[in-house]
């Protein structure tokens, strides 16, 4: 279903166009363990997450206009649909690129984001309000519908994601699912409540974006300010979420275990200096190439995930590189 055009479409295009740069520079940077422009994994490569990126924009800019709506009193916000808005660019995506999935994760992220931020009013330099866009973001993703909670169960079913174990209940491959959930009027908030302790995008959902807005976002800043190298400070950004945040994507795939090893790494390695000594930088190789084995079931995708959403705070809050 696509809803007319409302008014204020210069910052709709704008909205799209911050969260379309904050992935294009998540994807574009070197970060251990992930695609990048020197290496990829079997099947999928740089040029999939570039266009991935690009496919996304319209759904983005969607969102931010039904943000929009919402402000001018045009649309109620459980009437958004983030659900229908994440299976429309996970089914974009599909069509545009044969890497398989590349961007479910980040774009469950900034759906809700891309709609707080239409929420929320800019200033004259075109920069949003952090905390109040966080305020909204809240508001948001607790206004989620049962029928958005079915869009996205399509849209994991389009992206096809690895590393997805059975689930208790709700389970999204079970199709008796979508049925209950309509049946018992469990939202795509509550959904990812039951999912929250073993994913760290679904926690971020939940919990207003702890981890981005506390955490990763400040350091991310305080890196810019201080080094003035966007590769290394999201080089470094990335490896202090994965420091402090063992990968569900990892755990996932390989263990609880193995997933905290990694995070023990990451912080040795920044505590060698990362990017900006000689031993982090061999260190930093050290577990990229670790990361890499045994057919790349170390990906940390969802740090990368939350690297993205974080530098999409950034790019709302005015920063350019």
């Amino acid at each position: 279903m696509r809803f007319p055009r409302m008014p204020n479409p210069e910052k709709a295009k704008h909205i799209s166009q911050c969260l379309e740069l904050a992935v294009l520079l998540e994807v574009s940077t070197n970060k251990p363990g992930n695609v990048n422009f020197m290496v990829g994994f079997q099947g999928t490569r740089i040029e999939h997450f570039l266009t991935s990126a690009v496919a996304a924009a319209p759904s983005f800019e969607e969102a931010a206009h039904r943000g929009v709506a919402v402000l001018n009193k045009q649309m109620r916000i459980r009437d958004v649909g983030i659900g229908e808005i994440i299976k429309n660019c996970a089914s974009e995506i599909n069509a545009w690129q044969k890497g398989g999935n590349t961007l479910l994760g980040t774009v469950m992220l900034f759906a809700p984001i891309a709609v707080a931020a239409g929420m929320t009013s800019m200033n004259e330099n075109l920069a949003f309000d952090i905390p109040k866009l966080r305020q909204n973001l809240k508001i948001a993703a607790e206004s989620t519908t049962p029928q958005d909670a079915v869009h996205l169960y399509e849209a994991v079913n389009i992206a096809n994601p690895s590393g997805l174990n059975k689930a208790e209940d709700f389970d999204v491959n079970d199709p008796a699912s979508k049925e209950r959930l309509i049946r018992d009027n469990v939202s795509l908030f509550e959904v990812f409540k039951i999912a929250a302790p073993y994913d760290d995008v679904c926690s971020e959902w939940v919990n207003n974006y702890p981890i981005t807005f506390n955490e990763a976002y400040p350091y991310l800043t305080e890196q810019i300010a201080a080094k003035k190298d966007l590769n290394m400070a999201i080089v470094h950004t990335f490896l202090k979420i994965l420091s402090e945040h063992p990968d569900t994507f990892i755990t996932r795939k390989a263990g609880v275990e193995k997933a905290r090893e990694i995070s023990l790494d990451a912080k040795n390695t920044l505590e060698l200096g990362g990017l900006k000594t000689v031993q982090g930088k061999k260190s930093i190789n050290e577990l990229d190439l670790k990361l890499r084995k045994s057919g790349n079931r170390l990906n940390p995708g969802t740090t990368a995930d939350i690297t993205a959403a974080t530098l999409a705070l950034c790019t709302l809050s005015g920063y350019r590189p």
